[in-house]
């Protein structure tokens, strides 16, 4: 057993880590502050952006001509910190491991709350994230070297540019997973059918065709190796829109940290499509 899979025994429990609403009171107790990749694995978990109301339009669009990194779960009302249709007890302040605060475009802080920052004209987007297709891949009998080993998941930027949308633009975040050929072949079938997570990989095999130079050194997440026999599978990640905030800089937003997602009541195989 990896000493984080200690960590989340000794805090959720035997059975707690896979209880959603479980998961969400600790996390909001402050007991939880790491990725959560391997919790409630059953549900849903999103990445999420947190922009002031006058940036909400730009962003939504945004997602919409980028649906691969950007698939879109939940927008909420100006101002409103509860997402019902996700939880019902949910609260975007305080239901996240950590966060980021953003300000003209650099992170200048990671709390765990973001109580004290909430403001009348924020409005939250939830976007699916690939750990939702994790337990279909697991399923399948494909080993996740990320989860077996207790790491975050690694991510990269790429050359492959996004659909601009106002003021947002910037280049396709990936996650990474090595796998031997035929796993690969059956990781295309399976996540094909998860579109609003993320779908089908954007791209298998040499990284230097999409502008990643070093595996060794992702720029989110934790490094996993790639064996002799593995081919590196590369699938559109939730965090591009961070990327895109680095361009945009925008006064002031806040996101998750990557790999700290929201988990919701919401069961994987509910996004099935087909």
């Amino acid at each position: 057993m990896s000493a984080l899979s200690e960590s989340i025994l000794s805090v959720f429990g035997p059975e707690g880590a896979g209880n959603a609403q479980h998961v969400r009171r600790l996390i909001r107790a402050g007991c939880w502050h790491s990725h959560t990749s391997g919790l409630a694995s059953d549900h849903v978990q999103g990445n999420v952006v947190i922009l002031p109301e006058a940036l909400a339009n730009d962003f939504l669009r945004y997602c919409q001509r980028n649906p691969k990194p950007c698939p879109l779960l939940a927008v909420s009302e100006p101002g409103q910190p509860l997402l019902p249709g996700l939880g019902a007890d949910i609260d975007i302040r305080t239901d996240l491991p950590r966060y980021r605060v953003w300000r003209d475009g650099e992170v200048v802080n990671e709390p765990t709350d973001i109580m004290s920052l909430w403001r009348a004209d924020l409005v939250t987007f939830v976007l699916g994230c690939s750990f939702s297709f994790e337990q279909a891949l697991l399923e399948a009998g494909l080993p996740l070297r990320h989860i077996e080993q207790g790491r975050n998941i690694a991510m990269y930027r790429t050359n492959i540019q996004t659909e601009a949308a106002g003021i947002f633009h910037g280049p396709m975040v990936v996650s990474m997973r090595p796998m031997k050929a035929a796993a690969a072949i059956r990781a295309v079938q399976v996540t094909s059918r998860f579109p609003s997570v993320h779908g089908a990989p954007v791209h298998l095999g040499d990284p230097s065709l999409i502008g990643i130079m070093r595996l060794e050194a992702p720029d989110y997440g934790d490094a996993v190796a790639v064996m002799a026999d593995e081919i590196p599978v590369f699938w559109a990640c939730g965090v591009t829109p961070q990327a895109a905030l680095v361009q945009a800089r925008p006064e002031f937003c806040i996101t998750h940290a990557p790999g700290a997602m929201l988990i919701t009541d919401l069961l994987n195989r509910q996004l099935a499509a087909f």
